[in-house]
């Protein structure tokens, strides 16, 4: 599965659209976020991305889950969000 990784500058129309375009794919999509600006863009690109997908008749659902990850050989601690239709 392929992960979406956000940061605090990612432009949350433009991750939406890449969510709805993995949906579409593969039914699931997996976002990951380091840090509080990046989950912001996250939280935001889901709720747009919710209402791209709509006019389809999907409804989306987003499961947050804490995740490690290894950042310049260093273990941080990623919020991920699967996100698929309900």
């Amino acid at each position: 599965m392929e992960i979406l990784k956000v940061s605090a500058k990612s432009q949350p129309k433009a991750v939406a659209g890449a969510i709805a375009a993995v949906l579409r794919e593969n039914s699931t999509a997996e976002i990951q976020a380091v840090g509080a600006g990046a989950i912001n863009q996250a939280v935001k690109a889901i709720a747009i991305a919710r209402g791209y997908v709509a006019p389809n008749g999907i409804d989306l659902v987003a499961i947050p889950a804490f995740s490690e990850i290894e950042i310049d050989g260093e273990t941080r601690t990623a919020i991920k969000f699967i996100v698929e239709p309900r």
